[in-house]
């Protein structure tokens, strides 16, 4: 259902690196690079994570309640997606853990441009 979410940054060659190192284990990497407007993905008919400036040409403001969230597909792989996410600049924003008992299990950062993203796995 979801082709892609677009995220702002202020940097783009920095933001294509954090996300094509960080999401690299699932596949992903930039598949059409615009200048201002990236998409990483595993391919253009998969759902994909752009990264842009904004068009209006003012900052980019990560948005207060707005979040990616990204499916590793275990426990273990949200724990490594955490700590390489620190690894590659991201900011902590809740460590590992289980959230709701047998449920939910999930980790929260904030890439280089403070936007938030959540690993998580259901079960």
């Amino acid at each position: 259902m979801i082709g892609y979410v677009t995220i702002g940054v202020s940097d783009m060659a920095r933001a294509k690196a954090f996300y094509a190192s960080l999401l690299a284990d699932l596949g992903a990497k930039v598949l059409l690079d615009m200048e201002r407007i990236a998409f990483v993905g595993k391919d253009m008919k998969s759902p994909m994570l752009a990264v842009c400036k904004p068009f209006d040409g003012q900052p980019n403001h990560p948005g207060n309640g707005n979040m990616v969230a990204i499916h590793p597909g275990s426990k273990e792989a949200v724990d490594t997606f955490y700590h390489r996410a620190i690894e590659l600049g991201a900011t902590c924003d809740g460590e590992p853990g289980q959230r709701i008992p047998n449920q939910f299990y999930g980790a929260y950062v904030r890439d280089p441009d403070g936007n938030k993203l959540a690993f998580y796995h259901f079960g």
